[in-house]
């Protein structure tokens, strides 16, 4: 439950910190004035660690930019056209800090795309008004202490409630993306969305069609970031906006026939998905969170919809969706404007999300746990924490006896990583030491024999640069 005196101490000292001293005695001295906005308060009150500080003022970019040139290390006008000025401000013992200041805004959108034209405004309170949602819309006066509520965000933070400042329909339809931004601040914040709120957000969901797949991109990936994103994701599913830049998600609520049995593959995928960020802060607390991973513990089955039989019986069947899911998730993946390198990451977790399942039912050799090390490559932390987390049977039984198996692979691996530096995983000749012995020159037979040489080392391990040349030759022999 929000302390609310202690959220006042915590404001208090954020408003005393020296930064914010130094800018708020720059700007009082200027004859303007200055107030810490919109998340920092926030974080604040509710006592959760305050990043990046961002200020508004009456003071116009050309103004704040000379303010700001007197006591920083750095600064920068790059949203100048928007009112924003950054800089690099320092204190005394510590390093300097980045802080944004931007003039009060008025702005008006044409409900065409989510550019707004830039207004300034003349008050705090109507700056305030046009921000997204109530929590955010709250501003600290400096140096006086001030807080400026006009649209009851303490009231809200008080009942964990995100709300417009606006008619929601309003407010969305001046910018959709905030659409996006609720479920985002639902799972960080762990907050309930006001009813009228969600239910714009489904009556307006198309309208998402404004926005750029890389602003969906970054708001995707925010929502992943936050220590549980299911109820951001849930909130994008039941309103419909996931159906608009993400359907596979919502295509895995799968009708289940009562005469066969089989998982509900959306809530096991949001299983899976909450069970990886546990898995992943367990065994790498002060680790960035990995957002490939959780990408792809969110798609691994949404190859399953288009891959499911209906067996005689009432068994059910979803073949190669390992393979069909991978598909969709890159195409997916490539429309959302994803880097290649979180795409190939991606994709490759999802090929292999089953691969384990094979050893759990039978002993590997070593040639095979060789192979699934190098065909997760870069990749095998994560498979480890995907696979663990794609467990989700209630048979306590069959779940002991999976995390037995995989306990043990993971113990061969590393067995084998010390006999045999397992994650090199290259053949015993290169490139150049395989021409020499053949006599041959740079060309498709190069990587012919190298693909030998490496399924020479995967199914045997190291046999030694002199058996290498032996069994190449024999092979060249056999091939020509």
């Amino acid at each position: 439950m929000l302390n609310m005196a202690d959220g006042v101490e915590r404001l208090s000292a954020l408003a005393r910190s020296p930064v914010v001293a130094t800018l708020a005695y720059a700007f009082t001295r200027a004859g303007h004035d200055l107030a810490i906005v919109g998340g920092p308060v926030r974080d604040a009150l509710l006592g959760r660690e305050t990043n990046d500080l961002d200020f508004t003022t009456d003071a116009l970019p050309d103004e704040i930019l000379r303010i700001v040139k007197a006591i920083s290390t750095a600064h920068w006008d790059i949203g100048r056209a928007f009112g924003t000025i950054g800089a690099m401000v320092p204190s005394p013992n510590r390093p300097a800090e980045q802080v944004e200041i931007t003039t009060y805004r008025a702005d008006s959108y044409d409900g065409v795309t989510r550019k707004p034209t830039v207004e300034f405004g003349d008050s705090l309170e109507g700056d305030l008004a046009r921000r997204d949602f109530t929590v955010n819309a709250m501003a600290l006066r400096v140096p006086t202490q001030t807080l400026v509520d006009p649209t009851g965000g303490v009231e809200d933070l008080v009942a964990r409630t995100l709300r417009t400042p606006a008619d929601p329909s309003v407010s969305f339809g001046d910018d959709p993306l905030r659409m996006l931004r609720a479920a985002r601040f639902a799972a960080q914040l762990d907050f309930a969305v006001d009813p009228a709120t969600v239910a714009a957000m489904a009556a307006l969901r198309k309208t998402l069609s404004i926005v750029s797949p890389e602003r969906i991109q970054g708001e995707l990936v925010r929502l992943l970031q936050s220590d549980d994103p299911v109820r951001g994701i849930r909130l994008l599913v039941e309103t419909g906006l996931m159906e608009q830049f993400l359907p596979e998600i919502p295509a895995l609520r799968l009708e289940i026939d009562e005469h066969h049995h089989h998982k509900d593959v959306y809530e096991h995928s949001l299983t899976v998905l909450r069970q990886a960020i546990e898995l992943e802060q367990a065994r790498h607390p002060d680790a960035a969170p990995d957002v490939p991973l959780r990408i792809a513990a969110l798609l691994h089955d949404i190859g399953k919809p288009a891959t499911r039989k209906l067996e005689p019986g009432g068994g059910v069947t979803f073949y190669h969706h390992d393979i069909k899911g991978a598909r969709l998730a890159r195409k997916r993946l490539q429309e959302l404007r994803f880097d290649t390198d979180t795409t190939t990451t991606v994709i490759r977790l999802i090929e292999l999300h089953l691969r384990f399942f094979g050893y759990a039912e039978g002993a590997w050799t070593d040639s095979a746990v060789r192979r699934y090390v190098r065909d997760a490559g870069a990749e095998l932390e994560s498979l480890h924490i995907l696979t663990r987390a794609d467990v989700t049977t209630r048979n306590a039984k069959k779940a002991g006896r999976l995390a037995r198996a995989y306990d043990d692979i993971e113990r061969r691996i590393a067995e084998l990583s010390a006999q045999e530096e397992l994650q090199a995983m290259r053949p015993e000749l290169d490139g150049n030491r395989i021409q020499e012995v053949l006599g041959i020159p740079p060309g498709r037979e190069v990587g012919e024999a190298y693909r030998f040489l490496l399924d020479v080392r995967l199914d045997e391990g190291v046999v030694g640069e002199a058996e290498a040349e032996r069994r190449l030759r024999e092979w060249w022999a056999a091939r020509a």
